[in-house]
This record gives structure tokens, C-alpha cells and sequence, in this order.
């Protein structure tokens, strides 16, 4: 994730701490935020290195909660379309996946989702879902 020049001198404006600092309590915000979410949701763990779990993990909040704005909030969906949605997403638990659409728009996530229906992104099954 980027952030703005202008993002970083708001916030070292309000702490005194450096860029890194204050970089890495935001990615362990957004990950305390998208750990929450993956588990009141019931997204199942992502798999990949180690190094990338947290960032795909973040990721694949980011683009699912665009994706609900974009769709459900600001679109026309309802929910049987986006339960759906969900059972797409659920499937993909490759870490790097997630990690690759990081730049995508929400509206765009229906068709990514259905391009990544390998096997290699979809990681394994739970057989008790």
C-alpha cells in the first residue's frame, strides 16, 4: 500500500513518530480490522508464504469491502447476489491472488473472481462448509 505525501504529513503533523511508524501501526490497524472481518464473515485462512498472509489478508478485505460498496451499497444488488459473491471469494485462498488484484476496482471483483476458478488460486477445499 501507498500512501500520499500529503496522507503521511497530516499524520506526522498529529504524531512525532517517523513514516515507518507510523506505517506500520496503520498495516497493523488494517490487519487487526481484516482479521476481525475474515472471521465475523467466515472467510477461511489464505494460503501462501508466510510473509504474504497478512498482506493478502488485508487485501482481500480491501477489495471485498469495495466490492460490497460498489455492488450491494452503491449498485444493485441484493443479498442472494452477494451470499454468492461471498462463496466465490471464500474459494480463492491463495494469499498472492489477493495480493495481485490490490489495485482492482470492487465493481470488477464478479469477474475476477470467475477468472480465478484454477485450482492453483483456490487453495484447498473445506469439505465442512
Amino acid at each position: 500500500m501507498q500512501i500520499s505525501t500529503d496522507c503521511w504529513k497530516a499524520a506526522r503533523d498529529v504524531g512525532t513518530g517517523s513514516k515507518e511508524e507510523w506505517l506500520a501501526a496503520k498495516r497493523a490497524s488494517e490487519q487487526e480490522e481484516a482479521a476481525a472481518w475474515a472471521k465475523q464473515f467466515d472467510m477461511p485462512p489464505l494460503e501462501g508464504p508466510e510473509k504474504a498472509l497478512d498482506w493478502g489478508e488485508r487485501s482481500r478485505h480491501r477489495l471485498m469491502t469495495a466490492a460490497h460498496n460498489a455492488l450491494v451499497i452503491e449498485g444493485s444488488w441484493g443479498e442472494a447476489d452477494w451470499v454468492e459473491l461471498e462463496e466465490k471469494a471464500r474459494k480463492v485462498g491463495r494469499a498472492g491472488w489477493w495480493i495481485d488484484q490490490r489495485d482492482a476496482e470492487g465493481s470488477d471483483l464478479v469477474e475476477l473472481l470467475d477468472a480465478a476458478a484454477t485450482e492453483q488460486d483456490q487453495g484447498t477445499e473445506n469439505p465442512f462448509r
